[in-house]
């Protein structure tokens, strides 16, 4: 099995504890390069994971020939910046969700990407996950019957003020920060983005939504609700994470929809009766990266389409202008 050459572009928290740990156990990918605006920091990095080179900045790493590929889960608003210049540098990009804070932005990208002869992807690693393959398969087979209601929840505790998430000159907020798994869970059940949305919010001091509720709706089709929020216990790392689906015919119903990994269940319920089915999910970072690497190396199509993307990006704009973000 060939292996890709990873450069880490940044020492985010989600990078740490979440994609390096995938990364780690992902049979294609070689952890070949961190790079952090400390060096010291990128070689604490390097030391805990196994990295075998670390660097002082993002630059370096870029000009580092035998990067094959980056994965960049920097700040929101530095996504742009940091994406354009990786590709610039012949790299193939993985990047962490949302992509961009605009469709525009994300189709420039995607358009560079494909120009520079690279691949790009956004990182949302749990629409790799086989438990979202097998609810996504019992709707389209027919299980619940004709899809008429859907409902996601993704709701957090807030965090100090001192947090990126909290200010809105970095794109913070529940949409961008929470909403953007949301919104994704239901297009991909639906299957498409919605024709409608009537959205509304609760907004904090600093200008960003810390509780926001969306309604999709489609022609010829069901009715989705969004929830999303970062009102619980601050920096108490609580959450309430749901699914709900209804059919003509029965029911599918889930808690922990997001990133889980183990044995995952939901539940269909039809005719009065609940029947609990349970999926084993290895970590979804780890999946992420293995597909996307194989994406560079056999030439598979990203799991997370440039199209996927976009049309998400527009429903989270069409959200923010409805609560006026």
């Amino acid at each position: 099995m060939k292996k890709v050459n990873w450069g880490v572009i940044g020492t985010a928290g989600i990078a740490k504890g979440q994609t390096i740990p995938g990364m780690v156990l992902a049979e294609n990918c070689n952890l070949y390069a961190i790079a952090g605006r400390d060096i010291r920091k990128a070689q604490a990095y390097q030391e805990t994971f196994g990295f075998e080179k670390a660097y002082g900045s993002y630059e370096e790493l870029l000009q580092d020939p035998s990067v094959e590929a980056v994965y960049i889960p920097l700040p929101n608003t530095l996504h742009y910046e940091w994406v354009k210049k990786a590709i610039g540098s012949g790299k193939h990009v993985l990047c962490e969700k949302p992509l961009c804070p605009t469709a525009a932005e994300a189709e420039e990208l995607f358009r560079l990407a494909q120009e520079n002869g690279v691949l790009l992807m956004e990182a949302f690693a749990y629409l790799h996950s086989p438990w979202l393959a097998a609810i996504k398969n019992e709707i389209d087979s027919g299980t619940i019957g004709e899809l008429r209601y859907i409902e996601s929840q993704f709701i957090t505790s807030d965090y100090d003020i001192s947090n990126i998430r909290m200010r809105k000159e970095t794109c913070g907020g529940c949409t961008y920060d929470l909403g953007c798994y949301t919104s994704t869970m239901i297009s991909t059940l639906v299957g498409r983005a919605p024709d409608e949305i009537r959205a509304s919010a609760v907004f904090a001091p600093q200008g960003i939504d810390v509780l926001t509720s969306a309604v999709f709706t489609y022609k010829d089709g069901p009715v989705a609700m969004m929830n999303c929020g970062m009102v619980l216990e601050t920096e108490a790392n609580k959450r309430i994470d749901q699914l709900r689906v209804e059919g003509t015919d029965g029911a599918i119903h889930s808690t922990g929809a997001f990133n889980g990994c183990g044995e995952m269940s939901y539940t269909v319920i039809k005719g009065g009766v609940s029947e609990e089915k349970t999926v084993s999910v290895r970590q979804n970072y780890c999946l992420e990266v293995e597909q996307f690497g194989r994406c560079i190396t056999d030439g598979e199509k990203p799991h997370v389409t440039a199209e996927f993307t976009i049309a998400d990006l527009e429903t989270l704009e069409r959200i923010l202008k409805e609560i006026g973000y």
